[in-house]
């Protein structure tokens, strides 16, 4: 059993190197540029929100980037998903392994690069006369292990049905725009008219991304939101591994 498991750690450790590699071959600035998309993002929401209509949020800038660094980090994960299984047909033909490594791999490497980021949130909270809060040494590891389970379950949902449906690549892509806008990331949950809360209740990543924010910002945490957090990981979780369950075996006959 021991030996299975530490097969299983080294596979996932070897394909990590390997995503890494791929992802910054031939690029000069490298780890930069997983920095740069986040904060071009800022700026940009920085100009439309807080200069021109001026929207009242004090330190909006660092409101933006205590959303945006951990939502990259969704979005980049989620909207790979479809095509990991199809980028590595080469592989999964010749060598015999548990293929949801794969999507393990992929989330983990975008999970360092959101923990590399950290340190660009702690140089803005330094910039508005803040500092990181105690809290961050349990609040960001429990955060991380309910974010990493909840992408890594949508992820093996989404490329599982992706080998059967290819139109889900696409589609995956509108349906993260669309819950960007629907999360309380670029303006806060106070922000949602009444009428329309229900929005935050029902949508995955709100209860999420708020307690992100709200630990970065002012060291907390709430515990129904960590609960509703968790319930949707593992619901998802539950869904993703019977879809995969159901639809692996045929993986060869697609591939």
């Amino acid at each position: 059993m021991n030996s299975k498991i530490q097969y299983y750690i080294d596979l996932i450790a070897v394909l990590t190197q390997k995503e890494m590699k791929v992802r910054y071959k031939s690029t000069f600035f490298g780890y930069l540029w997983s920095v740069a998309y986040p904060l071009a993002f800022a700026l940009v929401f920085f100009i439309a929100f807080k200069v021109i209509m001026r929207i009242q949020i004090e330190n909006y800038a660092l409101f933006l980037i205590a959303g945006l660094f951990p939502w990259q980090w969704f979005v980049n994960s989620v909207n790979t998903s479809p095509t990991v299984f199809l980028g590595n047909v080469s592989i999964i033909k010749k060598i015999d392994f548990p293929r949801n490594s794969l999507l393990i791999a992929t989330v983990l490497q975008d999970a360092i690069h959101f923990i590399l980021s950290i340190p660009v949130i702690v140089l803005f909270l330094f910039l508005h006369d803040q500092s990181p809060s105690i809290s961050w040494l349990y609040g960001i590891p429990i955060l991380m292990g309910i974010q990493f389970l909840l992408i890594y379950s949508l992820s093996l949902m989404i490329s599982s049905i992706n080998l059967f449906f290819r139109d889900l690549e696409r589609l995956t892509l509108l349906l993260t725009t669309f819950l960007f806008y629907f999360t309380p990331i670029i303006y806060p949950e106070s922000m949602i008219p009444d009428g329309y809360k229900i929005l935050f209740s029902i949508t995955p990543l709100s209860p999420l991304m708020v307690s992100w924010r709200h630990l970065f910002l002012e060291g907390t945490l709430n515990p129904i939101f960590l609960i509703v957090s968790f319930g949707y990981s593992v619901l998802f979780f539950i869904i993703g591994s019977l879809i995969y369950r159901k639809l692996s075996w045929k993986f060869a006959e697609v591939l």
